[in-house]
């Protein structure tokens, strides 16, 4: 019997503790900001400016350290998380790069291919091998900037090309 008793006499104490008030909360959080830990004389200091029990401040910096824990976690979640999206587009922009760069290596691996057909099955004119696979670098008359060279700057062009070709093949 004395047990129960007992328990409501402390049910009864919680039941008595006073909410703090607005004006309270302001000074405790002042307080917290410059330190959040509490030595033993600041929290009796406090308790004594409050008019409220060392305890219950003591329980008010507890609680608030927790809940400042908690907000510092959810904002090093939040940045963790920008940077991974970041990341992930950044990720993405890359991958579409790669996919267009694998394509223009294919153009140019069947572009050369077709200069080199080309070449092996015309044995004379290397000028015009050129200009028609390269169309879009000839002028309307059909002569390439390397038609001024002759036949040793067609020739140069075509070595340029291979060289060229051997160099993306050996980045893939």
């Amino acid at each position: 019997m004395d047990f129960f008793q007992t328990s409501s006499n402390n049910m009864k104490f919680h039941h008595n503790k006073k909410r703090l008030t607005q004006d309270q909360v302001k000074l405790l959080e002042r307080s917290f900001s410059s330190n959040n830990k509490l030595e033993p004389d600041r929290k009796l200091l406090l308790a004594k400016q409050l008019g409220i029990p060392a305890r219950q401040v003591a329980i008010w910096y507890q609680n608030k350290r927790a809940r400042w824990k908690t907000q510092s976690l959810e904002l090093g979640y939040n940045a963790i998380q920008m940077r991974l999206d970041t990341a992930l587009a950044e990720k993405r922009r890359l991958e579409k790069d790669v996919e267009r760069l694998k394509e223009e290596l294919n153009r140019a691996h069947e572009l050369f291919l077709a200069l080199n057909n080309q070449r092996q099955q015309v044995s004379g004119d290397n000028h015009a091998v050129v200009c028609s696979v390269f169309s879009s670098s000839c002028d309307q008359e059909g002569a390439t900037s390397s038609s001024l060279l002759g036949d040793q700057g067609v020739n140069h062009e075509i070595k340029d090309y291979e060289e060229l070709y051997a160099c993306l093949i050996g980045m893939q």
